[in-house]
């Protein structure tokens, strides 16, 4: 018998409250009325609505379904979620990850980050709640109640860092997460979203479904902003061979068998001289895999646009 109170904050000030992993499995959830909190979900939930809180630091783990903040202010968030949405809220900071396109209608002053955290059980929580890490819209905001004039949402600074926004936790109880905020560890990667790119030259990487794909894609996402190129976006979806023929061309025909297996994961680095530093990268360390690489800097931007074209109608959005 699940008992509401277990996956309830209501009315709290001036309290550290959490979850710890495996705690709300799955649940729904529900945090209203705290006010001076620092409130941690260290877990998956099907769904979580926050109503009326005023100045509290909140992180949620991965959500199934929805997220949804009404009448909330001066508060700083960190949420991987499959939809994101604010009503009548002032002043929100959060670091997202949002697999669809965040909406926020009747707020202002909203900033948005890329989410970035790592502890050891989230990995498995972000497939729990049916979330890829690679898909994360997370400076793609739609905004459903304009005020001509005026901009409701921008973006958090490039070098914001996690910590000073949603401190770790500080109670015994919580401190047994062992989390980490370093860019470099985050379990989602850290892409440029809308920030203005450096340079006019994109390559687009393909990954084809195997054991080794989510580790692969990683690696290249390394070894290529170790270089100084730059991830703008990353994208996990499924693809038909009428899929490939569009987006890889003239090449589709070596990759349609690979289609089967399951989702591509694509990632859009960008740079000057990013082609040429991707397919080098691709040929000195994944020689033996089949990848897609962008063929020359002429046919990248192509390549980025059809293929994000296709996945942004894929996901419905």
């Amino acid at each position: 018998q699940v008992d509401p109170k277990d996956y309830t904050f209501s009315g709290l000030k001036d309290e550290t409250v959490g979850r710890l992993p495996g705690k709300v499995a799955g649940q729904q959830f529900v945090i209203q009325d705290c006010e001076n909190c620092n409130i941690y979900i260290f877990d998956h939930s099907a769904t979580i609505t926050i109503d009326d809180c005023v100045n509290c630091q909140i992180f949620l783990g991965p959500i199934k379904g929805s997220v949804f903040f009404r009448d909330c202010k001066d508060c700083k968030c960190i949420v991987a979620c499959q939809q994101f949405r604010t009503r009548d809220c002032r002043k929100l900071e959060v670091f997202l990850c949002c697999a669809t396109q965040p909406i926020i209608e009747s707020s202002t002053g909203m900033k948005f980050g890329c989410f970035q955290y790592y502890y050891p059980e989230l990995a498995l929580q972000f497939k729990d709640a049916g979330l890829s890490i690679f898909n994360n819209t997370w400076s793609n905001i739609h905004d459903f109640t304009p005020v001509s004039g005026e901009n409701n949402w921008g973006l958090l600074p490039e070098n914001a860092v996690v910590q000073d926004y949603v401190p770790l936790p500080s109670s015994e109880e919580l401190k047994a997460v062992r989390i980490s905020t370093d860019a470099t560890r985050s379990i989602i990667p850290i892409t440029r979203g809308r920030r203005q790119k450096s340079s006019d030259e994109s390559c687009l990487a393909v990954f084809f479904a195997g054991d080794y794909t989510t580790a692969n894609a990683r690696k290249l996402i390394d070894e290529m902003t170790g270089k100084g190129f730059q991830l703008v976006q990353t994208k996990e979806v499924s693809m038909k061979a009428e899929d490939a023929h569009r987006v890889f061309q003239q090449c589709a025909s070596e990759f349609i068998p690979l289609l089967e297996k399951g989702p591509v994961v694509a990632l859009e680095f960008n740079g000057d001289g990013a082609v040429e530093g991707c397919r080098s990268t691709i040929n000195d360390v994944f020689s033996g895999t089949k990848v897609f690489v962008s063929e020359s800097k002429a046919s990248a931007s192509q390549d980025v646009d059809n293929f994000y074209n296709f996945a942004d109608m894929q996901m419905g959005m």
